[in-house]
C-alpha cells in the first residue's frame, strides 16, 4: 500500500474549491474585515473550504492549464467577489449617510469618531447606526445567508466564470441607488422633527427675543433627534429584512449577467 498516493484530480478540486471559498470570505464584510487578524481569516478560510469540499467542489479538470488562463480564472473569482461584497456594503453605506445627515442637523458635525472597520472618520450617530444595523443583519442571519450564497454559487458559475461586462457593471451601478434612496428614507423622520423643532424655536426667537435660543436650542435639538432615532429601529429591521428576503434571487440575477 502506498501511503503517497494521491489523486490529481482531487487535489485540483479542492485548490478550486480554497480559491472560491477564500476570494469571497475575504472581500465580504464580516468575514474579511480589517480587524479580524490575517492567520485566523486564513484558517477560516480553510476550514469552510474542508467543511463545503465534500458536497460542494468543482471537478480538477477546470483546473487552467497555462498560467495566464490561472490568472483569468482568479480575476473572475476577484469581480464575483467584489459583485458580492459590493451589494452587501451599499445597505450600510446608505444607514451610514443616513447617519451622516442626522448628525449634521442635530448639531454633530463636529463630534466624529473613526470607524474600526473602514479606517473613515464619520458622525456619532452614523456609527451608531451602522452598529445597530449590522447587529440587527446578524440576528436575522444575515451572515448565513452570505454563507448560503457563496453554497449556492458552487451550482451556478464555474470557476472564473464572471465576466466584467457593460451590463454587469451597469446593474450594479443602479443597484447601488439604495444607498441615496434608503438613505433619505433613515433620515427623513428625524431631519422633519428637527425642521420643527427650528421653526419652533424660530417662533419662540420671534415672540420673546431677549431668550438666549442658542443654550435652549442645541440640547432641545440632540433630545429629539435622540428621540426618534430611537423610534427608526424598527424600521432598520424591516429594511434588512426585506434586504436579506431580495439578496440571493438578486445576487444570483447578476451573476447570470456577467457569463
Amino acid at each position: 500500500m502506498d501511503p503517497f498516493a494521491f489523486d490529481p484530480a482531487t487535489v485540483l478540486s479542492l485548490i478550486l474549491t480554497f480559491i472560491r471559498v477564500s476570494i469571497l470570505l475575504f472581500l465580504l464584510p464580516f468575514y474579511g474585515g480589517d480587524t479580524i487578524p490575517g492567520p485566523v481569516k486564513a484558517a477560516l478560510c480553510l476550514v469552510m473550504t474542508l467543511a463545503v469540499w465534500p458536497q460542494l467542489s468543482f471537478p480538477g479538470e477546470l483546473m487552467p492549464g497555462h498560467p495566464l488562463l490561472l490568472l483569468f480564472m482568479v480575476a473572475g473569482e476577484l469581480v464575483m467577489g467584489l459583485v458580492m461584497g459590493l451589494m452587501v456594503r451599499f445597505i450600510f453605506a446608505a444607514v451610514q449617510t443616513g447617519g451622516q445627515i442626522i448628525g449634521f442637523q442635530m448639531g454633530f458635525a463636529m463630534v466624529n469618531i473613526v470607524d474600526p472597520v473602514t479606517g473613515v472618520s464619520e458622525a456619532v450617530t452614523a456609527h451608531f447606526l451602522y452598529m445597530v444595523t449590522l447587529l440587527t443583519f446578524m440576528v436575522l442571519n444575515g451572515h448565513l445567508m452570505l454563507l448560503h450564497a457563496l453554497a449556492q454559487s458552487f451550482h451556478v458559475i464555474e470557476p472564473g466564470g464572471l465576466l466584467l461586462n457593460s451590463t454587469l457593471a451597469g446593474t450594479v451601478i443602479d443597484f447601488s441607488n439604495i444607498m441615496f434612496t434608503l438613505a433619505a428614507k433613515v433620515a427623513a423622520p428625524v431631519m422633519a422633527a428637527l425642521f420643527l423643532v427650528d421653526l419652533a424655536l424660530a417662533l419662540v426667537g420671534r415672540a420673546a427675543p431677549q431668550m438666549n435660543l442658542m443654550m435652549l436650542g442645541f440640547p432641545l435639538k440632540i433630545s429629539v433627534g435622540f428621540l426618534f432615532i430611537g423610534m427608526l429601529f424598527s424600521l432598520l429591521s424591516m429594511y434588512v429584512k426585506d434586504f436579506i428576503s431580495g439578496f440571493e434571487p438578486m445576487f444570483f440575477e447578476l451573476l447570470s449577467m456577467g457569463r
